[in-house]
């Protein structure tokens, strides 16, 4: 626990931390600020460990996957004007991934606000239509309700961002004797007895149910037992758009109903099943624009959508609305009992079979002098643990994960549903530190890589342990795409220089090998897992390739 001296009253910087140890938090992730002084001597003495970054960037980046991986929400401190600039984009992410994150800003003293005083900016215009509330810092003795009504916001119904403001000066003055606040339970997420049996009496009368899971707070119980519910009714699940660690892969002893994922990379039979269902059963998650190819697919069948919060951004139909978590909705299922209503059997096989088929890696039979990924991804599959956490950003080199790679764990995936760059590397120095001992593997574009690649630096020094597969293609393959299909012939800003993603892993203490070889990339993987040490496969792709192969 935090220390402070009797003799000297309990400023509002060190009760800021003495509130964040009593909620639990054991890590909080930052560059330091002249800002924030007093919040970085309270944390001195804390409990809490200090995780200090190499960018703000990757800081929000690693709280967000301590949010997603822990389901309270992660922290990260950041200092006023530049520092909160660069923290955006985790705020953003965090928004719309709907993950718990309290972002601390340092900010101007009171008596220089509205002065253009250095690196001044309006916290509430910048943040305020992106996270879910922003509050300032006034009042010293307030420090420990502000920190816990923080908390409790950005883990309630929609989980999302909270951002504080600590002017330097109000963190310095006395909190007036003001102790820390017992911590607020969240309410039940269970939903009402009657509204979920009218929601089992549609699915019960639909033909073609259809059930899609995502969003955050699933647990290995949760996942396994709703995907049995499903089994049991011969009822397809599909995951959304990076939520695909949300239901099992494979049940132990069964068949799991899953049948693959919506939104980028997914395949056609994902998106039939998804058209032809009668009823549509979200768990977590809604009907929104990448899972629905921009609003286009599945708007007209009855749907049902289990969320905690406002099914913001849902499209077409909204036929009932359970309020309830997806932990809270399994248990409730279980008590509902009753004997399960079989659907078509045959049209659970088959969407299964069709999954098996679009996520079984074939291999090129010739690559041609580069690393097959397709075939790096059934590698993998062969060599990881089942609770592998994977984690990459975004970018063309994300749809081989995501079509390939198992999940058999829940909070198994860390990746940006929004789109963005350069949170893998961030992430798995995050996953390392929150989850030790668990194999974290970053599959990550060269692009992304070197947007928060200097976390490296990060992982020395904390003794994070990961394996980053960089694959290097030399272009921003999912903007060249696009030009290719809209502007044949005049590529445009897409080109990369790329330096020896090998040698500087090796420069920051970490392993480095590069693959040039398909057939070199399992011996150069397990070099890299037996290190002990944060790794890159410096992987060389044929630069001509986009996707994987049509099957």
């Amino acid at each position: 626990m935090s220390t402070t001296d009797p003799a000297r009253p309990r400023s509002a910087g060190h009760l800021v931390v003495a509130q964040l140890e009593r909620e639990g938090v054991q890590r909080v992730y930052g560059v330091p600020g002249e800002s924030y002084l007093d919040v970085l001597d309270g944390l001195h003495d804390s409990s809490v460990t200090t995780v200090v970054t190499r960018h703000e960037g990757g800081a929000g980046f690693m709280a967000l996957a301590e949010g997603r991986l822990t389901g309270l929400p992660g922290v990260a401190m950041v200092t006023r004007g530049p520092g909160a600039a660069n923290a955006f984009i985790a705020v953003h992410t965090a928004h719309q991934d709907a993950t718990p994150l309290v972002l601390f800003v340092g900010l101007i003293p009171v008596a220089d606000r509205g002065r253009e005083a250095f690196q001044e900016f309006d916290l509430t215009a910048w943040f305020g239509s992106t996270a879910k509330a922003v509050v300032t810092l006034d009042d010293p003795a307030a420090a420990a309700r502000v920190v816990s009504d923080a908390v409790r916001l950005a883990r309630s119904g929609r989980p999302g961002p909270v951002v504080v403001g600590l002017p330097e000066d109000v963190i310095r003055l006395s909190a007036g004797g003001a102790d820390t606040v017992e911590p607020r339970a969240l309410p039940s997420g269970r939903p009402d007895a009657d509204a979920l049996a009218r929601a089992l009496a549609r699915v019960d009368r639909a033909e073609r149910p259809v059930v899609v899971v995502g969003g955050e707070n699933w647990t290995d119980a949760d996942g396994a037992a709703l995907a049995a519910w499903a089994a049991a009714r011969d009822i397809p699940v599909l995951a959304d758009f990076r939520a695909y660690d949300a239901v099992p892969h494979r049940l132990d002893g069964a068949d799991s109903p899953y049948a693959g994922s919506l939104g980028y990379g997914r395949s056609d039979a994902a998106a039939a099943l998804l058209d032809d269902a009668d009823l549509a059963l979200f768990v977590g998650a809604c009907r929104t624009d990448v899972l629905s190819d921009g609003y286009t697919r599945g708007g007209r069948a009855e749907t049902v959508v289990v969320l905690p919060g406002e099914p913001l951004g849902h499209s077409g139909r909204l036929d009932q609305h359970l309020v309830a978590d997806p932990a809270g909705f399994v248990a409730a299922l279980a008590e509902a009992g009753g004997a399960p209503v079989r659907h078509d059997p045959g049209r659970l096989a088959g969407a299964r079979d069709a999954h098996t088929a679009f996520s079984t890696p074939v291999a090129a039979a010739d690559d041609g002098g580069f690393v097959d990924l397709t075939a790096a991804m059934g590698v993998l599959r062969e060599e990881l643990d089942d609770d592998a956490v994977i984690t990459y950003g975004a970018g063309n080199h994300a749809v081989w994960p995501a079509r390939y790679l198992e999940h058999r764990s829940a909070r198994s995936l860390l990746a940006p549903r929004n789109g963005a760059m350069g949170m893998g590397i961030p992430a798995a120095v995050a996953a390392s530190l929150v989850r030790p001992g668990r194999q974290v593997v970053s599959v990550a574009g060269d692009g992304c890589f070197l947007m928060n690649g200097q976390e490296i630096a990060t992982a020395i020094g904390y003794g994070a342990v990961f394996t980053a597969i960089v694959v290097d293609n030399g272009v921003f393959a999912t903007i060249r795409e696009h030009q290719e299909r809209h502007y044949p012939g005049r590529p445009s800003g897409t080109h990369l220089t790329n330096p020896d993603f090998a040698a500087l892993a090796r420069s920051y203490g970490g392993y480095g090998e590069t693959v040039t070889a398909t057939a070199d990339f399992r011996g150069a993987l397990r070099r890299a897992l037996e290190s002990g040490l944060p790794a890159v496969l410096h992987v060389r792709q044929d630069p001509a390739v986009r996707a994987p192969g049509a099957s």
